[in-house]
């Protein structure tokens, strides 16, 4: 197999996982975590490492589209999930890079307000996305390395520059809480979102491969991919534990990650950082408000005008949301995270398993399952888990906020054996 080939798709697919929100949620839940970030790093990386990489193995499997995925419970259910999803990405992950690039870009040199900086971004956004500008591409390829490089300087100038101050966790259930905290990198849904992207051009390059050399490069270059996000989240949390009682408390996330940029590399180092992280920014947004834009244009026969509507919706909402600070629009985003991320991932789970083990039935119903026990979740997310725990606080694993992991695992068991039983007696 081409090694350069694997290299460059394992490239792409780190690019594509590693945004700005990325960046920023490591550092604090390091810094909260204490001599527990061990444990932390792994349920954060359960989530925002395995699962996403799982995602890119099912595109690999179906090699389709985002459709595809949850076709298997009904076209209908599969056309709502992606409805769902896209008016997530652009309600929720799309702003909060505005407002990362406020908070970290902007706020430090200008005293503007945010909703400034939110109109000027998305002005631009709506520029980029209906011109579809390939100066992305260009500036793309020289961010991710960029941006690396400086992590790479940060986390080493911790480890051999620092006198570690780990403190007391403040989490009573570490890995449950870096798994949910895992969800607001969004990556599970990047990989169902943008994974056939991937595909796509690795089809185009390799239209000789057979079927399996492709599986197996994206395997490949899947297991790299994932090991280099592992190291980048693992060196982050541990710097930011390494950091443990240095700052305020009640710091923000952008500012701890500025905070501790300024210890290690100085003032300059963080500038840079600060412009880095907001061109990243600006090519997360422009490529999720493209994405969306695409999706209603095909819905509509292609039509340019949805695609134009769509794209200004997107921008809207992205000024609507994105004037609010990165704490506000993460506590905004759990409740819908709580809801979609659980279907999210038993879909993926369900397209990487064997294909006798994952019949439409049984399909049905784990993902049935899953949104039932997710509602409680859910509920609790948007501040009703006192008035329900009398009626739910039976469901296993439900205080670690996880309630709907068991009972779509048990119905993926007794679904097969109930398929296995009838197949045996017709």
């Amino acid at each position: 197999m081409n090694k350069k080939a694997v290299a460059v798709t394992a490239f792409a697919l780190f690019s594509l996982f590693f945004g700005a929100g990325n960046l920023i949620l490591p550092p604090l839940l390091g810094y909260n975590s204490g001599s527990l970030w061990g444990w932390v790093t792994l349920g954060f990386c359960i989530s925002a490492v395995l699962v996403p990489i799982l995602g890119i193995l099912a595109h690999a499997k179906l090699q389709g589209t985002m459709f595809d995925f949850a076709k298997k419970v009904s076209p209908t259910f599969s056309l709502v999930y992606c409805y769902i999803v896209y008016v997530i990405s652009i309600a929720l992950p799309s702003p909060r890079t505005a407002s990362v690039t406020h908070e970290m870009a902007i706020q430090p040199i200008w005293d503007s307000p945010s909703l400034l900086t939110s109109l000027i971004y998305f002005a631009l956004v709506y520029v980029f996305v209906i011109n579809r500008s390939k100066i992305l591409d260009v500036v793309g390829k020289w961010l991710t390395p960029a941006i690396l490089l400086i992590l790479l300087l940060l986390v080493l100038m911790t480890v051999f520059g620092q006198e570690f101050q780990f403190g007391t966790s403040q989490f009573e259930n570490p890995l449950s809480h870096g798994l949910l905290e895992g969800y607001q990198t969004f990556d599970a849904i990047g990989a169902v979102v943008v994974g056939g992207v991937i595909i796509i051009s690795i089809n185009l390059k390799q239209h000789d491969a057979t079927y399996e050399i492709k599986r197996k490069l994206i395997a490949q270059a899947g297991i790299f991919a994932g090991l280099g996000l592992f190291l980048v989240y693992a060196g982050l949390i541990f710097t930011g534990a390494a950091f443990n009682g240095t700052f305020d408390q009640d710091i923000t996330r952008t500012a701890l990650l500025s905070g501790i940029s300024n210890v290690t590399l100085g003032s300059n180092a963080t500038f840079f950082l600060g412009v880095l992280v907001s061109l990243a920014c600006f090519t997360t947004a422009v490529g999720i408000v493209t994405g969306t834009a695409d999706f209603v244009k095909g819905r509509f026969n292609e039509s340019q005008m949805a695609y134009r509507i769509t794209a200004l919706v997107g921008c809207i909402l992205g000024v609507l949301v994105g004037q609010f600070n990165v704490g506000y629009i993460i506590t905004v985003a759990l409740p819908a995270l709580m809801f979609i991320y659980p279907i999210t991932i038993v879909l993926i789970l369900l397209n990487v398993a064997p294909e006798k083990l994952t019949s439409p039935k049984v399909f049905r119903w784990v993902v049935v399952a899953t949104i039932f026990f997710s509602v409680p979740d859910f509920l609790g997310a948007i501040g009703l888990g006192s008035s329900i725990t009398p009626y739910v606080g039976w469901i296993p694993l439900r205080a670690y906020h996880l309630g709907w992991l068991l009972p779509a695992f048990l119905t993926f068991i007794i679904g097969n054996g109930i398929s296995r039983s009838r197949d045996k007696n017709p």
